[in-house]
Formats: structure tokens, sequence, C-alpha cells
């Protein structure tokens, strides 16, 4: 659904999208309380994830309606940084509450928190896209807009650059159970030994970044974060052929905190810049970056870790491998950029 939701709100405006989504995300987990079945459950649970998408693909387009350049690049940060602390919060709240209430726990505290996000954003977001500024909802039109946007070689790129670079995030996310406990030896109890360094690096690097972001260029802070995960990659791949099968903690996990810290300052950065380039096609060009990040996510975790299952030194190879992978798209990108403007 994120390939559709900001094509949606290009047209019907940000926020009756939100609402619309926010109103089936509520009912949908009021149904998922109260599911008889597994079936029923799987079907809300589906809704559920249908209707989540639009959040972070409006939320990037209504940041780029309203701020610009170092702001824009500014309050991305600060989307990455709750973006950053979710993961780390829903495990622990999740499990107090099927702990203590039971399972249907987690849907009806789901059900409440969209109902004030609801009522949040009726009361307080104000709509970021005028009338005279929204497209017509035309098949025609909105497939040429797509292909327009896929069309366009700097934007893909610094979309796979986004992509690729989370992918590191991913590969551990996805080979998690497995770092955990068959190459750490620790138990299924021990997770926050990973989880709590990939987070915080995320957190630390975005407030830094944010408040960075009027102060220095963004072509140098896109450097500092390619720096320091290119730093964290060194570290973890040497670290990881020296120990071999006895890699420990805190060394083993240290260099992923360094990872996501440099993760958080160069993303915003190439994320303004993707975006930047359709200001007329915001929602769409919001859609598509999401998608592209997404469907890396997703490969990555879902194909490339199992590949890397047992291996410390291969899932820290796997890593380097997908920055080496993320700085070249990002470079040609933006040499393209380069390339448009001085022929101009």
């Amino acid at each position: 659904m994120m390939l559709f939701y900001g094509t949606l709100s290009d047209s019907f405006g940000r926020r009756p999208v939100i609402m619309v989504a926010l109103t089936i995300y509520t009912l949908a987990s009021c149904g998922a309380a109260l599911a008889p079945s597994f079936g029923a459950l799987l079907l809300c649970r589906a809704l559920q994830g249908m209707s989540a998408g639009a959040g972070s693909v409006i939320g990037q387009a209504i940041v780029q309606d309203r701020f610009q350049g170092a702001d824009a690049q500014r309050i991305m940060s600060h989307i990455m940084m709750v973006f950053g602390l979710a993961p780390a919060i829903a495990p622990i709240l999740g499990g107090w509450l099927h702990v203590t209430f039971g399972w249907r726990a987690t849907f009806v505290f789901l059900a409440l928190f969209g109902t004030v996000m609801l009522l949040a954003v009726w009361r307080l977001l104000p709509e970021s896209l005028p009338r005279d500024k929204r497209h017509a909802f035309h098949g025609v039109a909105i497939a040429r807009n797509y292909l327009k946007v896929l069309g366009h070689p700097q934007f893909v790129l610094l979309s796979l650059s986004v992509g690729l670079a989370f992918g590191g995030l991913s590969l551990y996310i996805g080979s998690a159970a497995n770092f955990v406990m068959e190459i750490l030896h620790l138990p299924e109890t021990a997770f926050a030994w990973m989880f709590i360094p990939l987070i915080s690096g995320m957190v630390i690097g975005s407030a830094w970044g944010g408040k960075r972001a009027a102060r220095i260029p963004a072509t140098r802070m896109r450097a500092i974060g390619f720096g320091t995960m290119l730093a964290a990659c060194v570290l973890n791949v040497g670290y990881t052929a020296s120990a071999g099968d006895a890699v420990t903690v805190p060394w083993a996990v240290l260099p992923l905190m360094v990872y996501t810290f440099g993760l958080a300052v160069a993303m915003p950065a190439i994320q303004v810049a993707a975006l930047g380039l359709f200001p007329d096609n915001r929602g769409l060009a919001s859609s598509m970056l999401a998608f592209i990040q997404m469907m890396a996510f997703a490969l990555v975790s879902g194909l490339v870790a199992p590949l890397l299952f047992g291996s410390a030194f291969r899932l820290a190879c796997g890593v380097a491998v997908g920055l080496v992978g993320s700085f070249v798209a990002c470079q040609v990108g933006n040499a393209m950029a380069r390339g448009r403007v001085a022929a101009a």
C-alpha cells in the first residue's frame, strides 16, 4: 500500500487519507482483539498492515510540503529517531501486555492508540497540500507520473542508496534469533544485547544530525554518515575475522551501534534530496522511496540473511557489501545531478 498512499494524498489531500487510514487501522485492531478464529485474526492483521503504511509515506510528503533544505533534513532526522525508538519499545510493551492480560490485550492497546492518533490528527494536523496544487485522480495521468518517477535515474539511485544502507540493519534483524542464540550463545531472553545497540545508535545519530542540520551542509553530513558506517564495517569485519567462532558481547555488537549512528546521520540528507526532485508529486515520490526502501529491507532480511546464518564474519561482510553498493549509488546519483547543472 505504500505505493498508493502518496498518490492518493496528491489527489485528495494529506489529511483525509491519513484519517481514513487511521480509521481502518483502529477498526482492524478492534477486530483483531475480538477475532473468533485465526483466519479472522489474520485478515484483521492484514488490514492493520495495509492501513499502517500511510503514516510514513504521507508524513514524509508533509515534511516536503512545509519545510525545505536544512529544516526538512532536521525534521526527517526527528522522524527517524521515532522510527528507531519504536522497535525497541514495542516488544517490551507487547510482552508485558501479553503476560499480564493475554494476547488480546495487545490489540486492545493498538485500538486505543489508533483512536488517540485519529483524534490528534483531527485536532492538530492541518492540511499541507492546498486544493490548487492537487492532481486529478485520473488513471492515465497517475500511471504517467509513476513512470516519470521510476524513469528518473537520480531518484532511483538515491532510493537504492537508502535501501541498501538500511539493508545492513535488516540483515541483523533478519538474523536476530540465529545471531543471539547460535553465534553469541545467549538465551532467548537476551535479545536486548543486539537491539539496544542498534536502536541506541540510530536514536543518538538522529538527535545529533537533527541538531546540526542547519550548520553542516548536506554533502558533508552524507560524508560524515558514510565515513562512520565505513569505520563500523571495518571494525566489525576485523573483529569477527580475528575472533572466529568466539565472538562475544559487547564487542560483537558495538560496531552495530556505530553503523546505525552513521546511518541516521547520512540518510535524512539523501531522502530529502530524492524527494526534492519532484516538488509537484511529493506524495508519489514519497511512496516510491518508501516502497523501494521497504522492498530492499524485506529482500535482505528474507533472502540474504538466511544465506549468511551461522557466521558473524559473513554477516559483517554482508553489511559491508551493502554499504559499498549504497555509497556507489549515492555518488553516481549525485554525479548525474552535477552533470545536469553543468549542462544547464
